[in-house]
């Protein structure tokens, strides 16, 4: 899968996150894009906020996944503090491409997605709810005001010469407008079933925590039949069973 092709993509676009190489492997081509998303601060390394993730994180984490992939568009997200001016973001847009991915996504910020876009990187916008500068993790764009803020910030992204643009937590209604008044595809989490395409975080579709957004479906309860295997391993071991 390459940018072009999402660009010019005839069905919904689907995204899933990714941080390691055995799950890149097994997800490679069954989506059409994987994310290395700053979401591993939280997934993985159990910190609080996506701000404590740093680029030497990102960096071995698309590093990791870019072995197992070979067919699916992999995009890495931009940390918090990468992409504060032009030029820190070009020099670490060039870090996260040489580590394996093909295209970095940024929060906000249309002035960047310009700069990067003007040195020849692909980017993928996001606007909405953006985890890296939000106060509160809530619905966004539900007054008026908002709404037109979210929409103009999406329309100036576009413009910029971004691929593609998610759109987080917003009221299905606005991220459909959103999705008719831009010139790329959109993908959505948690901002209803009418934009270009969705994202989900991995590890929430395939049931590894208890406590999931609301939005998310799980597709498997991973967690139960991990912990399952393990008991039944264990039990074998004890009762001399194993091997």
């Amino acid at each position: 899968m390459k940018v072009e092709d999402i660009k010019s993509i005839n069905e919904k676009v689907s995204v899933l996150t990714c941080y390691d190489y055995s799950f890149a492997k097994t997800i490679d081509g069954a989506v059409d894009i994987i994310l290395v998303g700053d979401s591993v601060g939280n997934v993985v390394y159990g910190l609080d906020s996506t701000r404590e993730v740093t680029m030497d994180i990102m960096i071995q984490h698309v590093k990791a996944v870019r072995k197992g992939v070979s067919k699916s568009l992999l995009v890495a997200d931009m940390p918090f503090g990468s992409d504060k001016d032009a030029v820190a973001a070009v020099d670490n847009a060039s870090k996260l491409v040489e580590a394996g991915a093909d295209a970095v996504k940024v929060e906000g910020k249309p002035d960047i997605v310009k700069e990067l876009v003007s040195k020849g990187f692909a980017v993928m916008g996001h606007v909405g709810l953006l985890p890296q500068t939000a106060e509160t993790m809530r619905k966004y764009g539900k007054d008026d005001k908002e709404a037109k803020e979210i929409l103009q910030q999406a329309k100036d992204i576009s413009d910029a010469g971004a691929f593609a643009i998610v759109i987080e937590s917003v009221p299905g209604e606005l991220a459909k407008l959103i999705t008719s008044q831009v010139k790329v595809p959109t993908i959505g989490i948690g901002a209803g079933k009418d934009c270009s395409g969705q994202v989900l975080v991995l590890y929430d579709m395939i049931g590894l925590f208890e406590n999931v957004p609301s939005f998310v479906k799980r597709y498997i309860s991973l967690s139960t039949l991990v912990k399952d295997a393990a008991a039944r391993y264990s039990k074998e071991v004890k009762e001399g069973k194993f091997p």
